[in-house]
């Protein structure tokens, strides 16, 4: 063989050996691409320690706190002037409305005068006593004198019987005489009291608000006569209060408990706070329910029947949480896949509430610890996951 044909085939045998050593290389390297490939990638979050809460939820409508009727305390009179609307605030005294008082004013006069004659009858009575009683001891006087005299033998009997009858008459008109003031004495208490009756009357004739409060109710009209026992003429909120009575399943009663606060919902309106006044002490057998009594702060939007919603907020406190898609459950309880190093752990877990779509871990985690957020059931302990990065695109 020639040079020439010598050194391209030691060229070839060169090529060739170089192409053998590095086939392995390569082949090794397409194996860990298709490896890589090939592991599953998975959302992943951390336990962190955040502020949580617990609520119970209740729905109802607002009702009156402590509801005033007023009605007509006179009978047959009537309504002359109204001197509120509905929705008008009041305070304890304000006139309501006033009733026709006419004849009132007349009677009392007449209650007065009545008074007066029987005030006179009873100083004419302690006089008569007065003069009973003088005319009585001058006819002991006399009957003494004249027993003294009988004895001695100046006096005859006749005039000592006369005496003895003079002081007998004398007794009687003096028990008639005290007998005479106590008559007068209870015509006048009776008097008295027509009198006061009568006042009470023309006084009620103003028809009042006994409390400070809103008029949210009113019956009466001009010209009508208010029947005793029939509809109030005004209804009023005392002190302007609104609460809510809400109902609460019976299954969370005993989460709740006076002085909880709440955040209250209205239909079109923001969130009025407010806090528990009255526990439900009892449930209704038929919808399961029991209802509740919150106190709402003072607010304009507040209409007596309107219906609102809200959340009891029975405890808050910092706690371990994932989110709660990371909770899986089932009959042997609840569980979580933590990656560790690449690979999967299952791990039981205790779970509390959940809040703001995060799960409360009481046990079996640790702050920091990385889990699968989404799709956990379909792993197992030892398989191999890559944590999907950030939205931003930076590691995690």
């Amino acid at each position: 063989m020639s040079a020439s044909g010598r050194l391209i085939a030691a060229l070839w045998a060169g090529i060739g050996t170089a192409f053998l050593l590095a086939s392995p290389l390569r082949a090794e390297e397409a194996g860990a691409a298709t490896v890589s490939q090939e592991v599953p990638v998975v959302t992943t979050a951390q336990a962190t320690r955040e502020v949580i809460e617990a609520r119970v939820p209740v729905t109802g409508s607002l009702v009156a706190r402590q509801p005033v009727q007023i009605h007509a305390n006179v009978v047959g009179r009537e309504i002359r002037e109204i001197a509120v609307e509905v929705g008008d605030s009041v305070k304890a005294g304000d006139v309501l409305a006033q009733l026709d008082d006419e004849a009132l004013g007349a009677q009392l006069a007449q209650a007065d005068a009545e008074h007066q004659r029987a005030t006179a009858a009873v100083r004419q009575a302690e006089s008569q006593i007065t003069s009973a009683e003088a005319t009585l001891r001058q006819a002991v006087l006399a009957l003494n004198r004249t027993r003294s005299l009988r004895k001695s033998g100046s006096a005859a009997q006749a005039a000592l019987d006369e005496a003895i009858a003079t002081e007998a008459s004398a007794q009687a008109a003096a028990a008639s005489a005290s007998d005479g003031l106590g008559v007068a004495k209870a015509q006048l208490a009776q008097a008295e009291a027509a009198r006061h009756i009568t006042r009470l009357d023309l006084d009620r004739a103003r028809i009042l608000a006994p409390v400070d409060g809103l008029v949210v109710g009113r019956n009466a009209e001009i010209g009508a006569i208010p029947a005793v026992g029939g509809e109030p003429l005004f209804t009023m909120i005392a002190n302007g209060e609104i609460e809510l009575a809400a109902d609460v399943i019976e299954t969370a009663l005993m989460q709740i408990k006076a002085g909880d606060p709440v955040e209250v919902e209205l239909a079109g309106a923001a969130m009025i706070p407010g806090k528990v006044r009255l526990v439900p002490a009892a449930v209704d057998p038929v919808t399961r329910l029991g209802q509740a009594r919150i106190s709402l702060a003072p607010d304009t939007r507040l209409r007596v029947g309107l219906f609102a919603s809200g959340w009891v907020i029975t405890d808050r406190r910092e706690a371990l949480t994932v989110p709660a898609t990371a909770i899986l459950a089932d009959d042997g309880g609840e569980r979580v896949q933590v990656l560790r190093d690449g690979m999967v752990e299952t791990r039981p877990v205790k779970v509390g509430i959940t809040w703001q779509g995060r799960r409360e871990v009481l046990e079996g985690l640790e702050p920091g610890d990385e889990v699968i957020a989404r799709a956990g059931a379909f792993f197992r302990s030892g398989d191999h996951v890559r944590a999907a990065p950030p939205a931003s695109g930076k590691a995690p």
